[in-house]
């Protein structure tokens, strides 16, 4: 692991940093968060996962998640959404796909099978990486999410919900087996057999069988991505029926930006606290 740039923040510090990755094959670049708290002892872990055409710094420089992180002890950590380098298989002109797309699952389909590892990476890899090289208590772990990286959160936790003391979302992909701009992606990845999707589909895990202690999500209602891409009722109607609890606030004109998740970012960081056991 190497360090890339480290800066001092609300009393704590912000990282960025790169290493080869087993899982990508490739080098990837994350970045991390770690509290004052950190001086006296390992901080609750949470999981931030980018969308659709972001990086590691989307959120970083956007998401203004440090002051209540710092305020609450938690460590956050901000991976990248695909793998990259030149010789990684991409789309170049299909911003819904390939670099910076990775869907959060593990390609099974070649050319991309070789490097579109994203769930390898960050449900095993990257946790040993944390776990080895910072002040994490890995015992209190939680994940969240925006719009692709939304429906990683709520993948990830409903397949690890031992792992996961919380998740919530902003504006998750809750469907992608049946919505437009995800669909293509899932079949490139995975192959046309549609019943293979299903395990990288939230509400589809949720009707197989999947549960979890419990769910928050903010969506804006001005989002123009919401009745074709998004559709938290549909989430919503699977966790009200499998008795999972879930709190769904509809922000009344908000759209699909990073101004809609900073504005909220410090009800979430608040929410995963109470779970962690936070500061």
């Amino acid at each position: 692991m190497k360090t890339v740039s480290i800066a001092k923040s609300h009393g704590g510090t912000q990282g960025v940093y790169t290493h080869a990755s087993t899982a990508c094959r490739c080098d990837m670049t994350f970045a991390v968060f770690v509290p004052p708290q950190a001086a006296d002892g390992p901080c609750p872990v949470l999981w931030y996962l980018s969308g659709l055409t972001c990086t590691h710094a989307n959120v970083m420089d956007k998401g203004e998640y440090r002051r209540m992180a710092a305020e609450h002890g938690l460590i956050i950590v901000c991976p990248d959404t695909s793998p990259r380098g030149s010789d990684i298989p991409d789309e170049p002109d299909n911003w819904q796909f390939g670099k910076g797309a990775g869907f959060y699952i593990d390609a099974t389909q070649a050319p991309f099978s070789r490097n579109y590892r994203m769930y390898s990476y960050i449900a095993e890899e990257l946790p040993q990486l944390i776990a080895g090289n910072f002040p994490a208590d890995m015992s209190r772990q939680g994940i969240f999410g925006h719009s692709m990286g939304g429906h990683g959160a709520l993948t990830i936790a409903l397949k690890n919900p031992d792992r996961f003391k919380s998740c919530s979302a902003f504006a998750p992909i809750v469907e992608p087996s049946t919505a437009g701009w995800s669909m293509g992606a899932l079949e490139k990845y995975l192959g046309a057999d549609k019943p293979a999707w299903r395990a990288h589909d939230a509400c589809a895990l949720v009707e197989d069988g999947h549960r979890f202690a419990g769910f928050l999500i903010d969506q804006g209602t001005a989002d123009g991505f919401l009745d074709e891409g998004l559709r938290p009722w549909l989430f919503e109607t699977a966790c009200a029926k499998a008795g999972i609890p879930l709190t769904l606030n509809m922000r009344e004109g908000y759209d699909h930006s990073y101004f809609f998740i900073s504005s909220f970012m410090d009800d979430h960081l608040a929410w995963h606290a109470a779970r962690l056991g936070g500061t």
